[in-house]
């Protein structure tokens, strides 16, 4: 029998995930004796569901049993969106983490109850849906829930040991009756195919959170590989040279791309999605503009580079202008800005509006003015910042697009002033 983790000294804040169950239970008073070993504040939080008729005297519970302790309890009560084709469990589990989310203060560590059956239960869920290594990885120990450090402590502790804990300290506890249930494919898993494999394997439990390890210490290793590939591959934030994503096999592409766009607080990328990238991106010519969507966001090809943007990429109004001295930054309608540096301001105010097109500049060193559209494209400037570009205008005289390109007398002005123009489109 393994033997029930021993006191640990705390070193964070805790806020301990309570339901009421037997887990939680054993999890909330076995880190409240920790942390009244070493003086670490700890608190609870309750996650009303309303999914069940006894959810209220669940609340009541765990209250008394927190009160009991001397624990501060937060209760959250929350709506389950079942229309998310998460079903009903995943549903639940997401409001679940919005709810602890929402109320984790600044420095606190949140601590969740799944012991090693719960790891056991994710591998063969995780099996059964053709995951790869990834997803057989399963729950990591110590993981991260937003800004905030995640904890499980109890990940390689049977349930029996919880059991056993529980009833050795006279603990209280609630029972949900879904949990007798086997609707559900996770409590199947714990009612029939479980049991089923430890009256051949008694260590089954074990054995596939043992698997689970080992698949999360090769993700460990893959995701280091991935992080220094990504380093060689991305020449600018949120841009890869797709020249040389091509030398990498099509299998290390297709984790680069899922690795790269959730590094930039993306989406995950679905699998129809990531084929798409695979098929359409890669094989396409500098002639071509390659396109992926999927939730907020997009993957667009572009001069053999692939960009991540936002799937609605904002511009500016066409009819928008404003005066701007350079004093202060001037702030965008499409959320990005403009900021003179090394100067105070400008001689007088300059208008800044909307390219609208037809726009003709004098660059430094000519006689004769330019296109600005064709001076935006020697400057390889992709289409859909061209129409984000905020042009400086003083009256008639196009002064500069942004800071791509600037015309002789501003530059000028720039130099004997020891000053800069500098933009931040927006939309990133």
């Amino acid at each position: 029998m393994t033997a029930f983790p021993a006191l640990v000294p705390l070193d964070a804040p805790l806020l301990v995930g309570y339901s009421g169950g037997v887990d939680s239970t054993v999890l909330l008073h076995w880190l409240w004796r920790c942390a009244q070993a070493t003086g670490t504040p700890l608190r609870a939080v309750h996650v009303h569901h309303g999914l069940q008729p006894a959810a209220d005297d669940w609340v009541r519970h765990c209250q008394q049993q927190c009160a009991a302790l001397g624990v501060e309890l937060a209760v959250h009560h929350v709506q389950v969106d079942d229309s998310t084709g998460l079903g009903l469990e995943g549903a639940a589990r997401q409001a679940r983490r919005a709810a602890f989310a929402t109320e984790l203060r600044e420095g606190e560590t949140l601590a969740l109850a799944q012991h090693q059956d719960d790891q056991a239960e994710t591998f063969l869920l995780r099996a059964l849906r053709g995951s790869g290594v990834d997803g057989l990885a399963a729950m990591a120990e110590h993981g991260r829930l937003g800004t905030h450090r995640l904890w499980r402590p109890l990940l390689h502790a049977p349930r029996s040991t919880l059991l056993d804990y529980a009833r050795q300290h006279a603990l209280h506890w609630i029972e949900d009756p879904s949990n007798a249930e086997d609707h559900a494919d996770r409590n199947f898993l714990r009612l029939q195919v479980l049991p089923l494999l430890r009256q051949r394997w008694p260590h089954a439990a074990a054995a596939l959170a043992g698997s689970a390890l080992h698949c999360r210490q090769t993700r460990e290793l893959l995701d280091e590989e991935d992080a220094e590939l990504i380093a060689h591959l991305e020449v600018a934030p949120r841009v890869l040279s797709l020249q040389l994503l091509r030398q990498v096999s099509s299998a290390r592409v297709a984790r680069v791309l899922r690795t790269w766009v959730i590094g930039h607080g993306a989406a995950p990328l679905p699998a129809t999605v990531l084929q798409q990238a695979l098929d359409e991106l890669l094989p396409a010519g500098n002639d071509r503009q390659a396109r992926v969507r999927w939730h907020d966001h997009v993957i667009q090809q572009w001069r053999d580079h692939a960009y991540l943007l936002p799937a609605q990429l904002p511009s500016l109004p066409s009819d928008w202008q404003t005066e701007w001295d350079g004093q202060v930054p001037l702030a965008l309608p499409d959320g990005g800005q403009l900021r003179l540096q090394g100067a105070t301001a400008f001689e007088q105010p300059l208008q800044v509006r909307a390219r609208v097109g037809g726009e003709r500049i004098l660059l430094p060193g000519r006689q004769h003015s330019h296109a600005l559209k064709d001076c935006l494209q020697r400057e390889h400037l992709a289409p859909w910042r061209r129409m984000q570009l905020p042009l400086i205008f003083d009256g008639p005289q196009l002064l500069a697009a942004a800071d791509v390109v600037i015309a002789a007398p501003l530059q000028a002005w720039l130099q004997a002033n020891e000053a800069q123009l500098q933009w931040h489109p927006g939309g990133w």
